[in-house]
């Protein structure tokens, strides 16, 4: 009975602002005589069929500039448009686990409607930030290169950041499957359609799918729609982290969510700065990341992928949101290239918060990995040529004794997950081991 009511209280407006559509530029759309409120949401009328909704993003001169969420096909000049809605409001519950739905929280799994009680709103204010307790508890991820060379704190930010074609769907997967978090919320931002159902069914598998909402945004919805799936999928995952549960948010990819933005602050006149990206972009990547992170309710543990434009990791996008985050994981081509997955390049990859998370005795042994493997990366070449002289350099040698070892710990496969405490006690005992050797 609750649930109608609140239906229909969704389909009522409590304004009768109204104007006509002006003109159009690209998608957006400039509506006379409509003092909307930015963030509203509006319809424009067409001659037959369902009205168009769009949101009110902005204004030029005496006009208000929306965005649509479908195509304009129909509308025409003059046509009349009201507002639905003063904000933008988000059905929210229990019953979205084990659902995929879509940027406006629509279910379209084709299975029957959830039953929602809740409300939130779509666009909600970051915690403030002396409320935000210290972060000083590991997350298991089930991936040993993770756990045990970049552990990442329950609340901590982490970007994943590669090319295409070098494993990131694989990895997102393996941490959505494997993860001790009690719930994932997932955000499939710009993904090829043909994609979506692979990530459900063979990366994320049922096991995972069973503690795990999927919000879905293709490369063929409007750019308005690839926004707010990222920040519909930000607001279920922090009603969940209120409700008292530690949360895995996964979003793929933050690039394509920045892109699309970039088409809608064009479309509203905004002028390009950086390789084409308007000022919009670079203050909406840090009011979407900061909203992640630890309350005294619960965490929400965030990967956000960022694709590298020409695996340039100093593009416009990488830049900005490596200083945003907690920390970042680097998938290198030329280890994907060989074979080694996942393809996680640990000594281009930091995890600010290991030391504050992990044991004295982990730090230390992952200290030790990494000073070996940069030693035989130095010496890569001379070894390869068999131009290094065994005994020449200690370390060096110990390097070459312990890379087999080095690899077989970085490699895994995607039904081999790990837990944290056995990642993290053969890491140890493995340092011991290569000290021995070294002695």
């Amino acid at each position: 009975m609750i649930d109608d009511y609140l239906a229909q209280l969704d389909t009522v407006s409590s304004t009768t602002i109204r104007g006509s559509v002006a003109r159009t530029t690209g998608m957006a759309v400039a509506v006379a005589d409509f003092p909307a409120p930015v963030g509203g949401v509006a319809e424009i009328a067409l001659p037959s069929g369902d009205p168009v909704l769009a949101d009110v993003v902005g204004f030029q001169q005496d006009l208000t500039v929306i965005y649509p969420l479908a195509k304009l096909q129909g509308v025409r000049r003059g046509a009349p448009v009201r507002l639905a809605r003063g904000s933008r409001w988000l059905k929210v519950g229990a019953g979205l686990l084990g659902r995929a739905i879509n940027a406006h929280g629509k279910v379209i799994d084709e299975q029957p409607v959830p039953i929602l009680p809740r409300r939130v709103p779509l666009h909600q204010s970051v915690p403030p930030p002396v409320s935000r307790p210290r972060i000083d508890e590991p997350l298991s991820t089930g991936v040993r290169a993770v756990d045990g060379l970049l552990s990442c704190g329950r609340g901590q930010r982490m970007g994943i950041f590669a090319g295409s074609g070098v494993g990131k769907s694989v990895l997102l997967g393996m941490l959505c499957r494997n993860t001790a978090a009690d719930v994932n919320v997932i955000a499939l931002v710009g993904e090829r359609g043909r994609e979506v159902n692979d990530f459900i069914e063979r990366d994320l598998g049922p096991e995972g799918l069973q503690k795990s909402v999927v919000v879905v945004a293709t490369s063929d919805e409007s750019p308005l729609s690839r926004v707010q799936a990222a920040f519909t999928a930000t607001a279920i995952a922090e009603y969940f982290r209120d409700e008292g549960k530690d949360v895995l948010l996964v979003m793929d990819s933050l690039t394509r969510v920045a892109m699309a933005q970039r088409e809608i602050g064009l479309s509203t006149g905004e002028p390009p700065t950086t390789r084409g990206y308007p000022p919009s972009v670079f203050s909406l990547l840090p009011k979407l990341v900061e909203r992640a992170g630890r309350t005294t309710s619960g965490s929400i543990t965030a990967f956000y992928s960022v694709l590298v434009e020409g695996d340039d990791a100093n593009e416009p996008i990488s830049d900005t949101v490596r200083g945003l985050l907690d920390g970042h994981t680097w998938l290198s081509r030329r280890l994907a290239s060989a074979g080694h997955y996942p393809a996680i390049d640990v000594l281009e990859s930091v995890s600010r918060l290991m030391p504050d998370i992990s044991p004295p005795e982990l730090v230390q042994a992952a200290g030790v990995f990494r000073r070996l493997l940069a030693t035989y990366r130095e010496h890569e070449d001379l070894i390869s040529i068999g131009a290094y002289r065994r005994g020449s350099n200690a370390t060096v040698d110990m390097a070459i004794q312990c890379k087999e070892e080095m690899d077989q710990f970085l490699q895994q496969k995607v039904s081999d997950p790990a837990g944290l405490e056995q990642t993290q006690k053969a890491l140890v005992a493995w340092a011991a081991k290569a000290a021995g050797k070294g002695s």
